[in-house]
């Protein structure tokens, strides 16, 4: 039986780093997805990872946290990180941390994990891995933004490129030295464990620099790509601030962060003493930096986004049923009335949720009305609501398709095929997206969905396609290609220019497939 993978057992950049650079030597337990070897790409000739080495590994390991249970794709949550991931892009690409082939190479892609833990993570191609426990932990976008901006600067920096590189220098002397340890064997079993312990210490003892060197040009890359987006910097110093008062108290597990990257007195005191440097430099637009000081999402949306992740970190119905529970006080805030309002609504008690909702969203700030709206018509059409709403969930649904981000379009289409109302304007408004953003895997599941309802049989099974080939399930999205080309005569005719796609989009997907195989 094939095991399952944990997501949440994953401290990945720590452990993937282990991995790379010292194999078993370190003794690390590993997640069943890298203990199979999570496609390491071979180094050729020693002169280190190439770029497309790097994304390949990447694209394997995203290929398994797609497929983890706890790998989660929210929208609202993802396009608040959107909001916040893509200004740190364009600042560093402004100021020259991401030349052109690594911009145009790589994937820039923003992964949620349901863990409630405190932890992000960089990992190779680009790929940037957040854990709902850090929106929670976080008071404000620029503390989110700090650690984002960070994990950003190792891969910008090719960190883990670099330090495979560094492996591979140490390899020749410290397999010589094993192999010395294991011949000492042969007459003095404890000269030969004190010979390989010996190695083993200088190897982690020299990774450990290597590995704090690059901690430090990550906050200092980090700390300018944040400002160049037009954060504020004390988000850097505030986020650091939590983490060390989190190191003094007793570590029960919650703080993964803090052991893949640990604090020292000397990167606060760096962090510090930029913040007037920050402060003193000029402030008008930044080519490549769309967000300004004045655009950084306020602090009630940030708010209630922690709060949205609080409650999705949570199976167990007993911490929602309080939460709800603790709502009921006149003195509750918009943000504790989100999370028992969307609490409400997890445990199928749409009518509490709903008046949960209406106390939050009066007490809100019009900046926030959008994320009020969404979650009405999360509840509007979930688990029991029937006959709730059938007043406002029309317009709600019709007012998210028309809205301009993938939360609302997503939204409206998952409406829409609630109601069965309006599935062509669905339909019409998530064709140019997903043409858009190729690689949106739960727009084109969506999609899908919205023309099988519309009886468009052979488009259905094309799109569901390309949501499984969007997350690297080539054998998935090769299957559904080929059961559109075996449809019926009369389905398949009635849609030539779409079965022309198919034919050409299946071969090229079949040559995704068996390059795959030929790396695993």
């Amino acid at each position: 039986m094939k095991p399952r993978r944990h997501f949440r057992s994953v401290p990945l950049f720590a452990r993937l780093l282990a991995l790379v650079m010292a194999g078993s030597l370190l003794a690390m337990p590993l997640s069943p997805a890298l203990a199979q070897g999570a496609n390491l790409p071979s180094l050729g000739d020693g002169s280190g990872m190439t770029i497309a080495a790097e994304r390949k590994l990447g694209d394997g390991i995203a290929r398994d946290i797609f497929r983890d249970p706890d790998y989660l794709d929210d929208p609202v949550l993802m396009d608040y990180l959107n909001g916040i991931w893509l200004p740190l892009l364009g600042a560093a690409r402004a100021r020259g941390d991401i030349p052109p082939e690594l911009s145009d190479r790589l994937a820039w892609q923003v992964l949620i994990s349901r863990d409630k833990r405190v932890n992000a993570f960089a990992l190779p191609g680009g790929y940037l891995g957040v854990q709902l426990g850090l929106i929670a932990a976080t008071e404000s976008a620029p503390e989110l933004a700090s650690v984002m901006a960070h994990e950003l600067s190792h891969v910008s920096q090719r960190h883990i490129a670099r330090m495979l590189t560094k492996q591979e220098q140490q390899a020749p002397w410290l397999l010589g030295a094993m192999i010395l340890g294991v011949l000492a064997a042969r007459s003095n079993a404890e000269v030969a464990n004190a010979a390989i312990a010996g190695t083993q210490a200088v190897a982690v003892q020299n990774q450990l620099n290597f590995s704090r060197d690059m901690e430090r040009e990550a906050d200092r890359v980090g700390f300018g790509v944040l400002t160049g987006a037009g954060f504020d910097g004390s988000g850097f110093v505030t986020m650091f601030d939590k983490l060390q008062q989190a190191s003094r108290l007793n570590d029960d597990g919650s703080y993964p962060y803090l052991r893949s990257h640990p604090l020292t007195s000397e990167r606060i005191a760096d962090m510090r003493s930029r913040l007037p440097q920050a402060s003193a430099a000029p402030t008008g637009p930044r080519i490549g930096a769309p967000l300004s000081a004045a655009a950084t999402p306020p602090k009630e949306l940030h708010q209630l986004m922690a709060a949205r992740a609080r409650v999705l970190a949570e199976n167990g119905p007993d911490r929602q049923r309080a939460w709800a529970q603790a709502a009921q006080s006149p003195k509750a805030t918009p943000p504790e009335l989100y999370a028992a309002a969307l609490s409400a609504h997890r445990l199928a008690q749409p009518a509490q949720a709903l008046a949960l909702l209406k106390r939050g969203r009066a007490g809100a700030p019009a900046s926030t009305q959008t994320i009020w709206d969404l979650l009405e018509l999360e509840i509007l059409t979930g688990p029991n609501a029937k006959g709730l709403g059938d007043g406002v969930v029309g317009a709600l649904r019709d007012q998210s398709l028309a809205g301009g981000s993938r939360a609302e379009l997503l939204a409206g289409a998952q409406s829409a095929l609630v109601t069965q109302g309006a599935l062509p304007a669905a339909a019409a408004r998530l064709q140019p997206w997903v043409v858009g953003h190729p690689k949106d895997a739960q727009a084109w599941h969506t999609l899908s969905q919205v023309q099988l309802a519309l009886g468009q049989r052979l488009r259905a099974l094309r799109s569901e396609a390309e949501s499984r080939a969007a997350q690297f399930d080539y054998g998935g999205a090769v299957d559904r290609l080929r059961a559109a080309q075996s449809l019926p005569v009369a389905e398949r005719n009635a849609d030539p220019f779409e079965l022309a796609i198919i034919d050409v989009r299946r071969r090229e997907v079949e040559e995704l497939q068996r390059e795959s195989a030929r790396q695993d």
